[in-house]
């Protein structure tokens, strides 16, 4: 069987490459990084370098694939719209169409639950719930338009899954965990009105299973949409006290009211906006809305049309990320 992986060189990406590998699958896997593409070479799996925006290269990658899996993306808290268009629409354009004039078996593309969420409290969302009017943040807007890319292409005749998983950690993870490590070092973790928003994590071997499972399921699963998480949501309090226990680092935090907090995260959106060059804030809206309200997601669907059952627990899963920071670290 033969594969190509989307933004291999990410993190979901890489797991998902090194995992077919184990199965037999022969992958080629695409990214930006020169680097880590050259990690996963060694590793012996094909790489190619290609933008989302080559059209032209990432049309041709599908030739003679049995599965796409398009992992690839520009996800960022804060950066230009048209950056973000141009990666997660235009390059999702490219893929389907490459899918369809090259006869892929299966497309299974990565899409986020952010579309769902905004500054309200949302609890056990299904995937046909109302979504907002208008998402969060041009990252889940441009997902959400990047979603209905896919539809048109199944109304083309493309076979073709899209998964939403939730909060992806692990060894390898760059952002999620690593950035509450970060903010613990230097001035405490933002606990917004106490910490007490329920978080709905997933560890990223599950959300691999998940992806191969898209492959391997029936023809009746086509077109759907599916939600992914470990299906155990906690306090975001609760989940940084069981990380920081397991690294032996003290937890540290700083109390914000959620008001406050929004109001601070629009201040900082502003003056990055209006300074060319100033970089992500150090607080996004977006941000605020994630840490500081409740966000989880029903996985019924998931469980009955793909067979999808996390395997590996919040808590396993925190232990594997904690070895690994340890092992990086220790290793610097």
């Amino acid at each position: 069987m033969r594969a190509l992986v989307t933004g291999a060189t990410g993190f979901l990406g890489g797991h998902l490459a090194r995992r077919l590998r184990d199965l037999g699958w022969e992958v080629t896997a695409t990214g930006r990084s020169e680097k880590l593409g050259g990690q996963l070479q060694q590793e012996g799996i094909r790489f190619v370098r290609a933008d989302l925006t080559d059209q032209e290269r990432l049309r041709l990658l599908c030739t003679g694939q049995d599965a796409v899996f398009h992992c690839g993306a520009m996800s960022a808290a804060w950066g230009r719209y048209k950056e973000f268009y141009a990666s997660n629409v235009l390059g999702t354009s490219h893929v389907v169409e490459g899918c369809l004039e090259h006869g892929v078996r299966r497309l299974v593309h990565v899409s986020t639950p952010s579309v769902y969420f905004g500054t309200v409290h949302r609890l056990n969302v299904a995937e046909h719930d109302p979504l907002p009017v208008r998402q969060g943040s041009a990252y889940a807007r441009t997902k959400r338009l990047a979603e209905q890319v896919v539809e048109q292409g199944v109304r083309r005749g493309l076979p073709a899954i899209t998964l939403r998983p939730r909060a992806l950690f692990g060894p390898g993870d760059r952002t999620i965990l690593p950035k509450l490590i970060q903010a613990n070092a230097k001035r405490g973790v933002p606990m917004i009105d106490g910490g007490q928003g329920l978080v709905d994590l997933t560890y990223v071997g599950n959300a691999v299973d998940a992806l191969v499972q898209a492959y391997e399921s029936p023809d009746q699963a086509l077109g759907g949409i599916y939600n992914i998480t470990n299906g155990e949501p906690m306090p975001l309090a609760a989940a940084a006290r069981l990380l920081f226990a397991r690294l032996g680092v003290p937890l540290r935090t700083v109390k914000l009211p959620f008001r406050a907090a929004y109001g601070l995260a629009a201040v900082l959106e502003l003056a990055a906006a209006v300074r060319p060059g100033a970089g992500e804030p150090m607080l996004t809206r977006a941000t605020v809305g994630m840490l500081g309200r409740s966000q989880t997601l029903d996985i019924r669907q998931a469980r009955q049309v793909l067979g999808y059952e996390p395997r590996v627990s919040v808590a396993e899963g925190l232990n594997e990320f904690a070895r690994w920071w340890e092992e990086q670290n220790h290793e610097a």
